[in-house]
């Protein structure tokens, strides 16, 4: 639990830590596995280091992500790296990671193996942790990307996406993917993002901020300054 004199984004992400613990002890009081979805980015850090040392039969829950830059897993942008640093320590380091990278050169190759991986976990997940950026977009949803349309209709479940904006190419689960959760929270941080969401709250285009496509399933925010 935060020590009292913890920083309002460390008891932030004590809090999200506690309830995807709940969230994945009741499915698996019922189930044999479950599934969480995290995002990556530099904002989940404290939380994949709470949710590390939490007490849960960590070999029967499969941890993967929304999405991922097509970089090696070594490589200082990869979200695996970033899970398997923070996340997959501790009493959690029993939990299966599963990867969206392959060998292959670009993501539109590797795109239908990953997808086999992907279908095969325990879905619904327990959890799907979304993050946002302050061009309104989340997983690999860009405003910008070409690859949008598709992301926000297809019932494939990745795919692979390219945008101006980003230095890499992605891979994401698409919308319709990340809509299959029995839960879903937003975790932000900042005065710039909390803007962000209420312009995403006050309007209906996805394409001008993909975050919408989430506002309206139960979504709970998790922000602090």
């Amino acid at each position: 639990m935060p020590t009292p004199d913890a920083t309002p984004r460390v008891q932030l992400a004590e809090q999200l830590a506690e309830a995807t613990v709940e969230a994945l002890r009741q499915d698996l009081a019922g189930r044999e596995r479950a599934l969480l979805v995290l995002s990556g980015g530099s904002t989940p850090v404290p939380f994949f280091r709470a949710l590390s040392s939490r007490d849960l039969p960590w070999s029967r829950v499969d941890v993967t992500l929304a999405d991922e830059r097509w970089v090696p897993e070594a490589a200082e942008a990869s979200n695996a790296r970033l899970v398997r640093e923070h996340l997959l320590v501790g009493p959690a380091s029993s939990a299966n990671f599963v990867s969206l990278i392959t060998d292959d050169a670009t993501p539109e190759q590797g795109a239908e193996a990953v997808a086999r991986r992907i279908v095969a976990l325990p879905w619904p997940a327990s959890m799907v942790v979304l993050g946002m950026g302050g061009d309104g977009h989340t997983a690999s949803l860009f405003p910008d990307s070409r690859e949008l349309d598709l992301a926000l209709s297809t019932a494939d479940a990745v795919v692979a996406v390219r945008s101006p904006s980003q230095p890499q190419a992605r891979i994401t689960l698409s919308a319709d993917r990340l809509h299959q959760a029995r839960r879903h929270a937003l975790h932000i941080t900042g005065g710039d993002k909390r803007s962000v969401l209420a312009r995403a709250l006050s309007g209906d285009d996805l394409r001008e901020l993909p975050i919408r496509a989430f506002l309206s399933c139960p979504l709970a925010v998790y922000w602090a300054p």
